[in-house]
Protein backbone atom coordinates (compact mmCIF):
# COMPACT_ATOMS: atom_id res chain seq x y z
CA UNK A 1 0.00 0.00 0.00
CA UNK A 2 1.53 3.30 -1.14
CA UNK A 3 1.86 6.49 0.85
CA UNK A 4 -0.83 8.19 -1.25
CA UNK A 5 -3.25 5.34 -0.48
CA UNK A 6 -2.63 5.75 3.23
CA UNK A 7 -3.19 9.51 2.90
CA UNK A 8 -6.54 8.97 1.17
CA UNK A 9 -7.57 6.44 3.82
CA UNK A 10 -6.61 8.90 6.58
CA UNK A 11 -8.65 11.70 4.98
CA UNK A 12 -11.70 9.47 4.70
CA UNK A 13 -11.25 8.09 8.22
CA UNK A 14 -10.86 11.51 9.85
CA UNK A 15 -13.81 12.78 7.82
CA UNK A 16 -15.83 9.94 9.31
CA UNK A 17 -14.60 10.92 12.78
CA UNK A 18 -15.69 14.51 12.14
CA UNK A 19 -19.17 13.38 11.05
CA UNK A 20 -19.41 11.01 14.01
CA UNK A 21 -18.46 13.62 16.62
CA UNK A 22 -20.67 16.29 15.03
CA UNK A 23 -23.60 13.86 14.91
CA UNK A 24 -23.05 13.06 18.58
CA UNK A 25 -23.03 16.78 19.45
CA UNK A 26 -26.28 17.34 17.50
CA UNK A 27 -27.91 14.32 19.14
CA UNK A 28 -26.80 15.42 22.62
CA UNK A 29 -27.85 19.03 22.04
CA UNK A 30 -31.26 18.04 20.69
CA UNK A 31 -31.95 15.66 23.57
CA UNK A 32 -30.82 18.28 26.10
CA UNK A 33 -33.27 20.80 24.62
CA UNK A 34 -36.07 18.24 24.70
CA UNK A 35 -35.38 17.63 28.37
CA UNK A 36 -35.76 21.40 28.91
CA UNK A 37 -33.56 21.21 32.01
CA UNK A 38 -36.09 18.90 33.71
CA UNK A 39 -33.42 16.23 34.14
CA UNK A 40 -31.14 18.63 36.01
CA UNK A 41 -34.02 19.83 38.20
CA UNK A 42 -34.78 16.21 39.09
CA UNK A 43 -31.12 15.76 40.01
CA UNK A 44 -31.24 18.72 42.39
CA UNK A 45 -34.33 17.47 44.24
CA UNK A 46 -34.22 13.66 44.14
CA UNK A 47 -30.74 12.75 45.36
CA UNK A 48 -31.63 11.73 48.92
CA UNK A 49 -29.60 8.50 48.82
CA UNK A 50 -26.72 7.11 46.80
CA UNK A 51 -28.76 4.41 45.03
CA UNK A 52 -31.27 6.94 43.76
CA UNK A 53 -28.42 9.26 42.76
CA UNK A 54 -26.73 6.53 40.70
CA UNK A 55 -29.98 5.68 38.89
CA UNK A 56 -30.67 9.36 38.18
CA UNK A 57 -27.14 9.95 36.93
CA UNK A 58 -27.43 6.98 34.57
CA UNK A 59 -30.87 8.07 33.36
CA UNK A 60 -29.89 11.70 32.74
CA UNK A 61 -26.70 10.74 30.89
CA UNK A 62 -28.52 8.18 28.76
CA UNK A 63 -31.16 10.82 27.98
CA UNK A 64 -28.72 13.54 26.88
CA UNK A 65 -26.09 11.10 25.51
CA UNK A 66 -23.11 12.82 27.13
CA UNK A 67 -21.38 11.90 30.38
CA UNK A 68 -19.11 14.92 29.86
CA UNK A 69 -22.11 17.28 29.81
CA UNK A 70 -23.57 15.57 32.89
CA UNK A 71 -20.36 15.85 34.93
CA UNK A 72 -19.81 19.50 33.92
CA UNK A 73 -23.39 20.32 34.95
CA UNK A 74 -22.88 18.43 38.22
CA UNK A 75 -19.69 20.39 38.96
CA UNK A 76 -21.62 23.59 38.21
CA UNK A 77 -24.52 22.55 40.46
CA UNK A 78 -22.14 21.76 43.32
CA UNK A 79 -20.37 25.09 42.75
CA UNK A 80 -23.75 26.86 42.82
CA UNK A 81 -24.76 25.12 46.03
CA UNK A 82 -27.69 23.31 44.36
CA UNK A 83 -26.21 19.86 45.00
CA UNK A 84 -24.26 18.64 48.00
CA UNK A 85 -20.97 16.87 47.31
CA UNK A 86 -22.31 13.66 48.90
CA UNK A 87 -25.28 13.65 46.50
CA UNK A 88 -23.09 14.46 43.49
CA UNK A 89 -20.94 11.35 44.02
CA UNK A 90 -23.76 8.95 43.18
CA UNK A 91 -24.78 10.99 40.14
CA UNK A 92 -21.19 10.96 38.81
CA UNK A 93 -21.00 7.19 39.24
CA UNK A 94 -24.32 6.76 37.44
CA UNK A 95 -23.14 8.96 34.57
CA UNK A 96 -20.48 6.37 33.77
CA UNK A 97 -23.22 3.77 33.28
CA UNK A 98 -25.44 6.08 31.24
CA UNK A 99 -22.68 6.85 28.76
CA UNK A 100 -22.52 3.17 27.71
CA UNK A 101 -25.90 3.47 25.95
CA UNK A 102 -24.25 5.04 22.88
CA UNK A 103 -22.06 1.99 22.35
CA UNK A 104 -25.06 -0.32 22.64
CA UNK A 105 -26.87 1.69 19.94
CA UNK A 106 -23.82 1.62 17.64
CA UNK A 107 -23.52 -2.17 17.88
CA UNK A 108 -26.34 -2.30 15.32
CA UNK A 109 -23.54 -1.96 12.79
CA UNK A 110 -22.65 -5.62 13.48
CA UNK A 111 -25.74 -6.52 11.46
CA UNK A 112 -23.94 -5.22 8.36
CA UNK A 113 -21.78 -8.36 8.34
CA UNK A 114 -24.76 -10.74 8.52
CA UNK A 115 -25.97 -11.55 5.00
CA UNK A 116 -28.78 -13.83 6.19
CA UNK A 117 -30.90 -11.20 7.97
CA UNK A 118 -34.41 -10.53 6.70
CA UNK A 119 -35.74 -7.25 5.31
CA UNK A 120 -36.81 -5.88 8.70
CA UNK A 121 -33.42 -6.56 10.29
CA UNK A 122 -31.66 -5.26 7.18
CA UNK A 123 -33.50 -1.96 7.60
CA UNK A 124 -32.07 -1.85 11.16
CA UNK A 125 -28.49 -1.81 9.83
CA UNK A 126 -26.83 1.64 9.81
CA UNK A 127 -26.59 1.61 5.99
CA UNK A 128 -30.37 1.98 5.76
CA UNK A 129 -31.21 3.15 9.28
CA UNK A 130 -29.01 6.27 9.09
CA UNK A 131 -30.68 7.81 6.01
CA UNK A 132 -34.17 6.86 7.24
CA UNK A 133 -33.58 8.51 10.63
CA UNK A 134 -32.06 11.60 8.97
CA UNK A 135 -35.01 11.91 6.53
CA UNK A 136 -37.56 11.62 9.35
CA UNK A 137 -35.62 14.17 11.42
CA UNK A 138 -35.46 16.62 8.51
CA UNK A 139 -39.20 16.32 7.85
CA UNK A 140 -39.97 16.95 11.52
CA UNK A 141 -37.58 19.92 11.60
CA UNK A 142 -39.16 21.47 8.47
CA UNK A 143 -42.81 20.85 9.34
CA UNK A 144 -42.93 21.10 13.14
CA UNK A 145 -44.30 24.18 14.84
CA UNK A 146 -43.38 23.50 18.47
CA UNK A 147 -39.86 23.77 19.88
CA UNK A 148 -39.96 20.25 21.33
CA UNK A 149 -40.73 18.67 17.94
CA UNK A 150 -38.02 20.74 16.25
CA UNK A 151 -35.53 19.61 18.88
CA UNK A 152 -36.60 16.01 18.28
CA UNK A 153 -35.94 16.52 14.57
CA UNK A 154 -32.48 17.90 15.35
CA UNK A 155 -31.71 14.91 17.59
CA UNK A 156 -32.78 12.44 14.88
CA UNK A 157 -30.67 14.18 12.23
CA UNK A 158 -27.75 14.02 14.68
CA UNK A 159 -28.29 10.28 15.14
CA UNK A 160 -28.38 9.81 11.36
CA UNK A 161 -25.12 11.75 10.94
CA UNK A 162 -23.57 9.77 13.81
CA UNK A 163 -24.33 6.46 12.07
CA UNK A 164 -23.09 7.86 8.74
CA UNK A 165 -19.82 8.86 10.39
CA UNK A 166 -19.53 5.39 11.92
CA UNK A 167 -19.99 3.74 8.49
CA UNK A 168 -17.47 6.12 6.92
CA UNK A 169 -14.87 5.35 9.61
CA UNK A 170 -15.43 1.59 9.35
CA UNK A 171 -15.12 1.48 5.56
CA UNK A 172 -12.06 3.76 5.65
CA UNK A 173 -10.06 1.71 8.13
CA UNK A 174 -10.85 -1.75 6.71
CA UNK A 175 -7.99 -1.62 4.14
CA UNK A 176 -5.57 -0.90 7.00
CA UNK A 177 -5.99 -4.51 8.14
CA UNK A 178 -3.55 -5.42 5.37
CA UNK A 179 -0.81 -3.24 6.87
CA UNK A 180 1.63 -5.04 9.15
CA UNK A 181 2.36 -1.77 11.00
CA UNK A 182 -1.33 -1.40 11.85
CA UNK A 183 -1.46 -4.97 13.18
CA UNK A 184 1.72 -4.39 15.17
CA UNK A 185 0.26 -1.22 16.70
CA UNK A 186 -2.77 -3.00 18.12
CA UNK A 187 -0.66 -5.95 19.20
CA UNK A 188 1.44 -3.47 21.19
CA UNK A 189 -1.70 -2.03 22.80
CA UNK A 190 -2.36 -5.46 24.31
CA UNK A 191 0.11 -4.23 26.93
CA UNK A 192 -2.37 -2.99 29.59
CA UNK A 193 -0.35 0.11 30.50
CA UNK A 194 0.04 1.24 26.87
CA UNK A 195 -3.60 0.40 26.15
CA UNK A 196 -4.85 2.48 29.09
CA UNK A 197 -2.63 5.42 28.11
CA UNK A 198 -3.83 5.28 24.49
CA UNK A 199 -7.50 5.13 25.50
CA UNK A 200 -7.08 7.97 28.02
CA UNK A 201 -5.21 10.26 25.60
CA UNK A 202 -7.70 9.83 22.71
CA UNK A 203 -10.68 10.36 25.03
CA UNK A 204 -9.06 13.41 26.64
CA UNK A 205 -8.49 14.95 23.21
CA UNK A 206 -12.08 14.25 22.09
CA UNK A 207 -13.48 15.03 25.57
CA UNK A 208 -16.04 12.27 25.04
CA UNK A 209 -15.78 8.64 26.09
CA UNK A 210 -18.80 7.82 23.89
CA UNK A 211 -16.97 9.20 20.84
CA UNK A 212 -13.75 7.33 21.59
CA UNK A 213 -15.67 4.08 22.18
CA UNK A 214 -17.47 4.65 18.87
CA UNK A 215 -14.13 5.08 17.07
CA UNK A 216 -12.86 1.89 18.71
CA UNK A 217 -16.00 0.10 17.48
CA UNK A 218 -15.31 1.36 13.95
CA UNK A 219 -11.73 0.05 14.13
CA UNK A 220 -13.07 -3.35 15.20
CA UNK A 221 -14.54 -3.66 11.69
CA UNK A 222 -10.99 -4.41 10.44
CA UNK A 223 -10.97 -7.67 12.39
CA UNK A 224 -7.52 -7.04 13.85
CA UNK A 225 -8.65 -5.59 17.20
CA UNK A 226 -8.43 -8.34 19.81
CA UNK A 227 -10.06 -8.61 23.23
CA UNK A 228 -6.60 -8.32 24.80
CA UNK A 229 -6.09 -4.85 23.26
CA UNK A 230 -9.69 -3.61 23.54
CA UNK A 231 -10.06 -4.19 27.30
CA UNK A 232 -7.28 -1.85 28.52
CA UNK A 233 -8.16 0.77 25.89
CA UNK A 234 -11.79 0.86 27.11
CA UNK A 235 -10.64 1.18 30.72
CA UNK A 236 -8.30 4.00 29.70
CA UNK A 237 -11.20 5.76 27.99
CA UNK A 238 -12.98 6.00 31.34
CA UNK A 239 -9.96 7.80 32.80
CA UNK A 240 -9.66 10.15 29.82
CA UNK A 241 -13.25 11.35 30.20
CA UNK A 242 -12.31 12.87 33.60
CA UNK A 243 -10.42 15.65 31.80
CA UNK A 244 -13.71 17.41 30.97
CA UNK A 245 -14.84 17.67 34.59
CA UNK A 246 -11.35 18.65 35.81
CA UNK A 247 -11.17 21.50 33.26
CA UNK A 248 -14.67 22.64 34.22
CA UNK A 249 -13.67 22.80 37.92
CA UNK A 250 -10.92 25.36 37.28
CA UNK A 251 -11.86 28.52 39.16
CA UNK A 252 -14.72 26.80 41.01
CA UNK A 253 -15.13 26.58 44.78
CA UNK A 254 -13.62 23.78 46.85
CA UNK A 255 -16.66 21.49 46.76
CA UNK A 256 -16.91 21.71 42.96
CA UNK A 257 -13.21 20.83 42.69
CA UNK A 258 -13.83 17.92 45.05
CA UNK A 259 -16.65 16.69 42.77
CA UNK A 260 -14.21 16.66 39.83
CA UNK A 261 -11.65 14.81 41.96
CA UNK A 262 -14.29 12.22 42.95
CA UNK A 263 -14.87 11.58 39.24
CA UNK A 264 -11.12 11.10 38.70
CA UNK A 265 -10.56 8.89 41.76
CA UNK A 266 -13.60 6.76 40.96
CA UNK A 267 -12.40 6.04 37.43
CA UNK A 268 -8.69 5.62 38.25
CA UNK A 269 -9.20 3.37 41.30
CA UNK A 270 -11.93 1.45 39.49
CA UNK A 271 -9.69 0.90 36.47
CA UNK A 272 -6.74 -0.27 38.57
CA UNK A 273 -8.94 -2.63 40.61
CA UNK A 274 -10.64 -4.06 37.54
CA UNK A 275 -7.29 -4.42 35.79
CA UNK A 276 -5.84 -6.39 38.71
CA UNK A 277 -8.86 -8.72 38.85
CA UNK A 278 -9.01 -9.34 35.06
CA UNK A 279 -5.29 -10.01 34.65
CA UNK A 280 -5.16 -12.14 37.81
CA UNK A 281 -7.93 -14.37 36.45
CA UNK A 282 -6.15 -14.49 33.09
CA UNK A 283 -2.89 -15.55 34.74
CA UNK A 284 -4.59 -18.25 36.83
CA UNK A 285 -7.29 -19.68 34.54
CA UNK A 286 -6.95 -17.77 31.27
CA UNK A 287 -9.67 -16.57 28.89
CA UNK A 288 -10.32 -18.71 25.78
CA UNK A 289 -11.40 -15.61 23.80
CA UNK A 290 -8.43 -13.41 24.83
CA UNK A 291 -6.69 -13.45 21.44
CA UNK A 292 -9.87 -13.53 19.34
CA UNK A 293 -11.07 -10.49 17.34
CA UNK A 294 -13.67 -8.38 19.16
CA UNK A 295 -16.70 -6.94 17.38
CA UNK A 296 -18.80 -3.84 18.10
CA UNK A 297 -21.16 -5.77 20.36
CA UNK A 298 -18.25 -7.11 22.38
CA UNK A 299 -16.85 -3.61 22.89
CA UNK A 300 -20.28 -2.27 23.91
CA UNK A 301 -20.84 -5.17 26.32
CA UNK A 302 -17.45 -4.85 28.00
CA UNK A 303 -17.85 -1.06 28.29
CA UNK A 304 -21.22 -1.57 30.01
CA UNK A 305 -20.00 -4.48 32.19
CA UNK A 306 -16.91 -2.56 33.33
CA UNK A 307 -18.88 0.54 34.41
CA UNK A 308 -21.73 -1.37 36.07
CA UNK A 309 -19.39 -3.66 38.05
CA UNK A 310 -17.12 -0.81 39.19
CA UNK A 311 -20.14 1.28 40.25
CA UNK A 312 -21.67 -1.59 42.24
CA UNK A 313 -18.32 -2.26 43.95
CA UNK A 314 -17.94 1.42 44.91
CA UNK A 315 -21.47 1.93 46.26
CA UNK A 316 -20.48 1.08 49.87
CA UNK A 317 -17.45 3.37 49.67
CA UNK A 318 -18.95 6.73 48.59
CA UNK A 319 -18.03 8.29 51.96
CA UNK A 320 -14.47 7.12 51.45
CA UNK A 321 -14.38 8.77 48.00
CA UNK A 322 -15.73 11.99 49.54
CA UNK A 323 -13.10 11.87 52.30
CA UNK A 324 -10.33 11.25 49.77
CA UNK A 325 -11.48 14.26 47.72
CA UNK A 326 -11.63 16.41 50.89
CA UNK A 327 -8.08 15.38 51.81
CA UNK A 328 -6.90 16.36 48.31
CA UNK A 329 -8.81 19.68 48.26
CA UNK A 330 -8.44 20.93 51.81
CA UNK A 331 -10.49 23.62 53.55
CA UNK A 332 -8.84 26.97 53.97
CA UNK A 333 -7.75 27.69 57.52
CA UNK A 334 -9.84 30.82 57.77
CA UNK A 335 -12.64 32.28 55.72
CA UNK A 336 -15.20 34.76 56.98
CA UNK A 337 -18.88 33.94 57.00
CA UNK A 338 -19.73 36.98 54.89
CA UNK A 339 -17.13 36.08 52.27
CA UNK A 340 -18.50 32.53 52.09
CA UNK A 341 -22.08 33.82 51.80
CA UNK A 342 -21.04 36.17 49.00
CA UNK A 343 -19.29 33.31 47.23
CA UNK A 344 -22.47 31.19 47.37
CA UNK A 345 -24.64 34.04 46.07
CA UNK A 346 -22.47 34.71 43.02
CA UNK A 347 -21.59 31.05 42.40
CA UNK A 348 -25.30 30.36 41.94
CA UNK A 349 -24.93 31.89 38.46
CA UNK A 350 -22.25 29.48 37.32
CA UNK A 351 -21.04 29.58 33.71
CA UNK A 352 -20.89 25.76 33.73
CA UNK A 353 -24.68 25.74 33.98
CA UNK A 354 -24.90 27.47 30.58
CA UNK A 355 -24.63 23.95 29.12
CA UNK A 356 -28.20 23.61 30.35
CA UNK A 357 -29.83 27.01 29.57
CA UNK A 358 -33.07 26.22 31.39
CA UNK A 359 -31.14 25.45 34.58
CA UNK A 360 -29.06 28.63 34.16
CA UNK A 361 -32.27 30.62 33.67
CA UNK A 362 -33.68 29.14 36.88
CA UNK A 363 -30.56 30.20 38.78
CA UNK A 364 -30.80 33.71 37.33
CA UNK A 365 -34.49 33.76 38.30
CA UNK A 366 -33.58 32.81 41.88
CA UNK A 367 -31.01 35.62 41.98
CA UNK A 368 -33.64 38.13 40.77
CA UNK A 369 -35.97 36.98 43.55
CA UNK A 370 -33.11 37.47 46.04
CA UNK A 371 -32.67 41.02 44.75
CA UNK A 372 -36.37 41.64 45.32
CA UNK A 373 -36.23 40.25 48.84
CA UNK A 374 -33.28 42.49 49.75
CA UNK A 375 -35.11 45.51 48.29
CA UNK A 376 -38.21 44.61 50.36
CA UNK A 377 -36.04 44.16 53.47
CA UNK A 378 -34.44 47.57 52.91
CA UNK A 379 -37.84 49.22 52.55
CA UNK A 380 -39.21 47.53 55.68
CA UNK A 381 -36.16 48.46 57.77
CA UNK A 382 -36.06 51.99 56.30
CA UNK A 383 -39.48 52.77 57.81
CA UNK A 384 -38.01 52.58 61.33
CA UNK A 385 -35.71 55.50 60.55
CA UNK A 386 -38.56 58.03 60.41
CA UNK A 387 -39.41 57.42 64.02
CA UNK A 388 -36.91 59.65 65.81
CA UNK A 389 -36.62 57.09 68.62
CA UNK A 390 -35.34 54.26 66.38
CA UNK A 391 -32.92 56.07 64.09
CA UNK A 392 -29.54 54.33 64.16
CA UNK A 393 -26.36 54.80 62.15
CA UNK A 394 -25.86 51.04 62.46
CA UNK A 395 -29.18 50.39 60.68
CA UNK A 396 -28.31 52.94 57.99
CA UNK A 397 -24.92 51.29 57.41
CA UNK A 398 -26.52 47.85 57.10
CA UNK A 399 -29.11 49.13 54.62
CA UNK A 400 -26.40 50.78 52.51
CA UNK A 401 -24.50 47.48 52.44
CA UNK A 402 -27.69 45.79 51.24
CA UNK A 403 -28.07 48.36 48.46
CA UNK A 404 -24.48 47.73 47.36
CA UNK A 405 -25.28 44.01 47.27
CA UNK A 406 -28.28 44.72 45.01
CA UNK A 407 -26.08 46.75 42.66
CA UNK A 408 -23.45 43.99 42.51
CA UNK A 409 -26.14 41.41 41.82
CA UNK A 410 -27.55 43.56 39.02
CA UNK A 411 -24.13 43.73 37.34
CA UNK A 412 -23.59 39.98 37.72
CA UNK A 413 -27.10 39.15 36.52
CA UNK A 414 -26.89 41.36 33.45
CA UNK A 415 -23.55 39.82 32.45
CA UNK A 416 -24.88 36.29 33.03
CA UNK A 417 -28.10 36.90 31.10
CA UNK A 418 -26.16 38.36 28.17
CA UNK A 419 -24.11 35.15 28.08
CA UNK A 420 -27.37 33.22 28.06
CA UNK A 421 -28.51 35.09 24.96
CA UNK A 422 -25.49 33.62 23.15
CA UNK A 423 -26.73 30.06 23.87
CA UNK A 424 -29.19 28.20 21.69
CA UNK A 425 -32.50 28.99 23.37
CA UNK A 426 -36.07 27.97 22.71
CA UNK A 427 -38.67 30.71 22.13
CA UNK A 428 -39.89 30.40 25.72
CA UNK A 429 -36.34 30.57 27.09
CA UNK A 430 -35.74 33.69 24.99
CA UNK A 431 -38.82 35.29 26.55
CA UNK A 432 -37.65 34.30 30.02
CA UNK A 433 -34.21 35.86 29.50
CA UNK A 434 -35.80 39.08 28.22
CA UNK A 435 -38.16 39.11 31.19
CA UNK A 436 -35.32 38.60 33.69
CA UNK A 437 -33.29 41.43 32.16
CA UNK A 438 -36.30 43.75 32.71
CA UNK A 439 -37.00 42.43 36.22
CA UNK A 440 -33.36 42.90 37.23
CA UNK A 441 -33.58 46.58 36.25
CA UNK A 442 -36.94 47.05 38.02
CA UNK A 443 -35.79 45.60 41.35
CA UNK A 444 -32.56 47.60 41.15
CA UNK A 445 -34.60 50.79 40.70
CA UNK A 446 -36.82 49.85 43.66
CA UNK A 447 -33.60 49.47 45.69
CA UNK A 448 -32.46 52.91 44.49
CA UNK A 449 -35.71 54.60 45.55
CA UNK A 450 -35.55 52.85 48.93
CA UNK A 451 -32.04 54.30 49.21
CA UNK A 452 -33.43 57.77 48.44
CA UNK A 453 -35.86 57.32 51.32
CA UNK A 454 -32.99 56.33 53.63
CA UNK A 455 -31.09 59.49 52.63
CA UNK A 456 -34.21 61.55 53.38
CA UNK A 457 -34.33 60.02 56.85
CA UNK A 458 -30.65 60.93 57.35
CA UNK A 459 -31.33 64.54 56.32
CA UNK A 460 -34.21 64.84 58.78
CA UNK A 461 -32.05 63.34 61.53
CA UNK A 462 -29.17 65.71 60.79
CA UNK A 463 -31.57 68.70 60.83
CA UNK A 464 -33.19 67.33 64.01
CA UNK A 465 -36.58 67.68 62.30
CA UNK A 466 -39.51 65.36 63.05
CA UNK A 467 -42.78 65.07 61.11
CA UNK A 468 -46.03 66.00 62.79
CA UNK A 469 -48.24 63.24 64.19
CA UNK A 470 -50.70 63.55 61.28
CA UNK A 471 -47.88 63.42 58.71
CA UNK A 472 -46.37 60.31 60.37
CA UNK A 473 -49.78 58.61 60.44
CA UNK A 474 -50.34 59.35 56.74
CA UNK A 475 -46.81 58.24 55.87
CA UNK A 476 -47.43 54.97 57.70
CA UNK A 477 -50.62 54.28 55.71
CA UNK A 478 -49.06 54.82 52.27
CA UNK A 479 -45.90 52.96 53.36
CA UNK A 480 -48.06 49.97 54.37
CA UNK A 481 -49.54 49.94 50.86
CA UNK A 482 -46.13 50.21 49.19
CA UNK A 483 -44.65 47.51 51.43
CA UNK A 484 -47.52 45.21 50.43
CA UNK A 485 -47.09 45.92 46.72
CA UNK A 486 -43.34 45.19 46.88
CA UNK A 487 -44.09 41.90 48.63
CA UNK A 488 -46.67 41.05 45.97
CA UNK A 489 -44.15 41.83 43.22
CA UNK A 490 -41.51 39.57 44.80
CA UNK A 491 -44.00 36.70 45.23
CA UNK A 492 -45.28 37.19 41.69
CA UNK A 493 -41.77 36.78 40.29
CA UNK A 494 -40.86 33.95 42.64
CA UNK A 495 -43.85 31.82 41.61
CA UNK A 496 -44.49 33.25 38.10
CA UNK A 497 -47.95 33.91 39.54
CA UNK A 498 -50.11 35.76 37.00
CA UNK A 499 -53.15 35.52 39.31
CA UNK A 500 -51.25 37.57 41.89
CA UNK A 501 -49.75 39.82 39.21
CA UNK A 502 -53.19 41.10 38.12
CA UNK A 503 -53.82 42.27 41.72
CA UNK A 504 -50.85 44.61 41.65
CA UNK A 505 -52.26 47.27 39.32
CA UNK A 506 -55.32 47.95 41.53
CA UNK A 507 -53.00 48.46 44.50
CA UNK A 508 -50.73 50.70 42.38
CA UNK A 509 -53.83 52.76 41.51
CA UNK A 510 -54.55 53.06 45.25
CA UNK A 511 -50.97 54.24 45.94
CA UNK A 512 -51.35 56.87 43.20
CA UNK A 513 -54.56 58.10 44.82
CA UNK A 514 -52.93 58.22 48.27
CA UNK A 515 -49.95 60.08 46.83
CA UNK A 516 -52.07 62.81 45.25
CA UNK A 517 -54.28 63.14 48.33
CA UNK A 518 -51.36 63.34 50.76
CA UNK A 519 -49.58 65.92 48.59
CA UNK A 520 -52.65 68.13 48.73
CA UNK A 521 -53.02 67.69 52.49
CA UNK A 522 -49.38 68.42 53.18
CA UNK A 523 -49.40 71.55 51.04
CA UNK A 524 -52.33 72.76 53.16
CA UNK A 525 -50.35 72.09 56.34
CA UNK A 526 -47.44 74.09 54.92
CA UNK A 527 -49.78 76.99 54.08
CA UNK A 528 -51.24 76.91 57.57
CA UNK A 529 -47.81 76.82 59.18
CA UNK A 530 -48.37 73.41 60.75
CA UNK A 531 -45.09 72.11 59.26
CA UNK A 532 -41.67 73.68 58.87
CA UNK A 533 -40.32 74.09 55.31
CA UNK A 534 -37.53 71.49 55.77
CA UNK A 535 -39.92 68.72 56.80
CA UNK A 536 -42.45 69.76 54.17
CA UNK A 537 -39.99 69.44 51.27
CA UNK A 538 -38.76 66.06 52.57
CA UNK A 539 -42.32 64.77 52.98
CA UNK A 540 -43.18 65.63 49.37
CA UNK A 541 -39.93 63.99 48.24
CA UNK A 542 -40.87 60.87 50.19
CA UNK A 543 -44.24 60.68 48.43
CA UNK A 544 -42.56 60.92 45.01
CA UNK A 545 -40.21 58.02 45.82
CA UNK A 546 -43.01 55.88 47.25
CA UNK A 547 -45.15 56.43 44.16
CA UNK A 548 -42.27 55.53 41.85
CA UNK A 549 -41.61 52.29 43.76
CA UNK A 550 -45.22 51.27 43.17
CA UNK A 551 -44.82 52.11 39.46
CA UNK A 552 -41.89 49.71 39.20
CA UNK A 553 -43.92 47.01 40.96
CA UNK A 554 -46.61 47.55 38.32
CA UNK A 555 -43.97 47.13 35.60
CA UNK A 556 -42.87 43.84 37.19
CA UNK A 557 -46.43 42.52 37.09
CA UNK A 558 -46.76 43.46 33.41
CA UNK A 559 -43.51 41.66 32.49
CA UNK A 560 -44.58 38.48 34.28
CA UNK A 561 -48.02 38.52 32.64
CA UNK A 562 -46.45 39.21 29.24
CA UNK A 563 -44.05 36.26 29.49
CA UNK A 564 -46.79 33.87 30.53
CA UNK A 565 -48.93 35.12 27.60
CA UNK A 566 -46.10 34.16 25.21
CA UNK A 567 -45.18 37.75 24.39
CA UNK A 568 -41.64 39.13 24.49
CA UNK A 569 -42.92 42.39 26.04
CA UNK A 570 -46.52 43.22 26.97
CA UNK A 571 -47.40 46.82 26.13
CA UNK A 572 -47.68 48.32 29.60
CA UNK A 573 -49.76 51.33 28.57
CA UNK A 574 -52.25 49.22 26.65
CA UNK A 575 -52.56 46.82 29.59
CA UNK A 576 -53.10 49.64 32.12
CA UNK A 577 -55.61 51.42 29.87
CA UNK A 578 -57.50 48.17 29.49
CA UNK A 579 -57.58 47.73 33.28
CA UNK A 580 -58.61 51.31 33.92
CA UNK A 581 -61.36 51.28 31.31
CA UNK A 582 -63.80 50.10 33.97
CA UNK A 583 -64.91 47.04 32.06
CA UNK A 584 -62.79 44.70 34.21
CA UNK A 585 -64.96 43.98 37.25
CA UNK A 586 -62.12 42.27 39.13
CA UNK A 587 -59.94 45.38 38.76
CA UNK A 588 -62.74 47.65 39.99
CA UNK A 589 -63.57 45.40 42.96
CA UNK A 590 -59.92 45.06 43.99
CA UNK A 591 -59.35 48.81 43.72
CA UNK A 592 -62.34 49.47 46.00
CA UNK A 593 -61.03 46.85 48.44
CA UNK A 594 -57.57 48.44 48.59
CA UNK A 595 -59.04 51.95 48.88
CA UNK A 596 -61.03 50.80 51.90
CA UNK A 597 -58.02 48.99 53.40
CA UNK A 598 -55.76 52.05 53.13
CA UNK A 599 -58.36 54.69 53.80
CA UNK A 600 -57.10 57.98 55.20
Amino acid sequence: MSGSDILLIAIKAFGGVALFVYGMLMLSRGLEKISGGKMEKILSSLTSNVFKSVLLGAFVTAAIQSSGATTVIIVGMVNAGILKLSSAIGVIMGANIGTTVTGQILRLADLENNANVGLVMKLMTPTYLAPMIAIIGLLILMLAKSDIKKNLGEALIGLGILFTGMLSMSSAVKPLAELEAFRTLFATLSNPVLGIIAGAVVTALLQSSSASVGILQAISATGILKFSAAFPIIMGQNIGTCVTSIISAVGANKNAKRAAMVHLYFNVIGTVAFLVVVYSIKAIAGFPFWDDPIDMGGIANFHTLFNVVVTICFLPFTKLLEKLACITIRDKESSGDSAEAGEITFNAMDDRLLKSPSLAIQQAHNAVVTMGRIALLNFTEMRKLFDGKEFSEKIVGRLKDNEEAIDRMEDRLNAYLVKLTECELTDYENRRVTELLHLTSEFERIGDYAMNLIENAEKLHDLDVVFSESALRELSIISDAVQEIIGMAVDTVKNNDTALAVKIEPLEETVDFLNETLKARHIERLKNGECVVESGINFLDLLINLERISDHCSNIAVYVIGTQKNKIVLNRHEYIQEQHAGVNKEFVDLTEEYMAKYSL
